[in-house]
């Protein structure tokens, strides 16, 4: 389930199937935690298509292993190159109602393509989560709101190799108060 060993991010597409079977047998375990998330699928979400499809990558827990806060302010930096034909986005969910969080902000995604995310001087996106935007930072925020658990959805659209080999990986997402 997890991309990367003693890390948050994981794959709603356990087995890698869309149809959550592996060795002829259907992963029911899996597709329950699958449809907790969401309700509609297609192969074009959990197969391996350079390019192509699109690929999600979900984070329920901070770098140091606690469940995401909305009264508390996260860092997540996207190294260099994120490995993409289209584009990216990552999108803050409910955890009671897995629907997008509802806060004051007018646009609750921050994608790649939107003309508005700045890079780092290297060509990273740090990203930031929290009740209240960073001086500075708020092209790069997603609100969060106080009181409210949340986890996120990173989503690459036309992924490309170094997401597969995993020689590109998101960083965590880091507490910064």
């Amino acid at each position: 389930m997890y991309f990367y060993p003693g890390k948050s991010w994981f794959t709603p597409f356990i087995g890698g199937s869309h149809e959550f079977i592996q060795n002829n047998v259907r992963l029911l375990d899996a597709r329950t935690v699958f449809f907790y998330m969401a309700t509609g699928i297609t192969p074009a979400m959990s197969v391996k298509i350079i390019g192509g499809g699109s690929q999600y990558a979900m984070a329920t827990f901070d770098g140091s292993g606690n469940y995401l806060d909305g009264g508390k302010s996260y860092r997540l930096h996207l190294p260099p190159k994120v490995p993409i034909n289209n584009f990216w986005s990552i999108i803050p969910y409910d955890t009671q109602t897995r629907s997008v969080l509802q806060t004051d902000q007018r646009d609750t995604a921050l994608t790649s393509d939107s003309g508005t995310v700045q890079s780092n001087a290297d060509g990273s996106v740090d990203i930031f989560f929290g009740p209240e935007a960073p001086v500075g930072k708020e092209s790069n925020w997603i609100q969060t709101v106080p009181g409210k658990g949340w986890f996120t959805i990173l989503r690459l659209y036309g992924a490309l190799e170094p997401w597969f080999d995993k020689t590109w990986r998101p960083g965590e997402i880091e507490r910064v108060n």
